[in-house]
């Protein structure tokens, strides 16, 4: 990359980089940079026409909430750090399972007595 020198390079350089960033064809891209309501609700549509398919939240319901032994359970999603998420630290003192905020699963303390 070339060096600018100056005010006037610098103009140069950002006049540049505004171009190129303005002329990007990248099809995701808006121009408000804001995704239209209009597009979030046809694309929620498309997945419920079906209505003999589960959506993904009946989906995890149907997993029956997981035992854990001890009061905090570290909830990753899956064993694939590629398909999982974020750790979720989660306490069990709660009598009802708690729900991790990323995949839905439930965990509930196993006890003994």
């Amino acid at each position: 990359m070339a060096a600018f020198g100056g005010r006037n390079g610098l103009r140069m350089a950002a006049s540049q980089l505004l171009k190129t960033l303005t002329r990007s064809s990248n099809s995701r891209s808006c121009s408000s940079g804001i995704v239209s309501s209009e597009i979030v609700t046809s694309h929620t549509d498309k997945w419920m026409q079906d209505t003999s398919k589960k959506s993904p939240m009946e989906l995890i319901n149907e997993v029956p909430p997981i035992k854990v032994e001890g009061r905090i359970v570290a909830c990753e999603g899956d064993d694939d750090p590629a398909l999982g998420h974020p750790i979720e630290f989660i306490c069990l003192d709660k009598a009802e399972p708690a729900v991790c905020k990323y995949c839905g699963l439930r965990y509930v303390q196993d006890h003994h007595h």
